[in-house]
């Protein structure tokens, strides 16, 4: 968890299992799914479905939105969206449980270079 806290940029499972495995030699990338499966029933952290390869993992579970860039693939948090999209909305053909909207483009440190 301090990772993730000191850390938002929503890893994903080998990206955070290569970040501690140096300091943890008896880390196993089960452990570190056992623990995020953990801390997504706590609600601790929520998990992003952002490209078909790898779910990322983000602490920040508030209300947000997520820009993904194309170029270097980073995930940037975006809060600055009207709490009205992030309602659930009531329909008696299914049950809503979760909103998610993500934007895509590239990012401003890609566009300079």
């Amino acid at each position: 968890m301090d990772f993730l806290l000191n850390n938002r940029i929503h890893p994903t499972i080998d990206e955070i299992y290569l970040a501690l495995s140096p300091s943890m030699p008896t880390l196993s990338k089960t452990t570190v799914y056992n623990t995020l499966d953990l801390f997504l029933e706590r609600g601790a952290v929520q998990s992003l479905v952002i490209d078909e390869k790898n779910a990322r993992y983000d602490v920040d579970i508030s209300a947000h939105a997520h820009f993904i860039c194309k170029s270097c693939g980073a995930v940037h948090d975006i809060f600055d969206l009207s709490p009205d999209y992030f309602k659930l909305p009531q329909n008696s053909n299914f049950s809503i449980h979760a909103v998610e909207i993500s934007y895509s483009g590239i990012c401003n440190q890609c566009k300079g270079n």
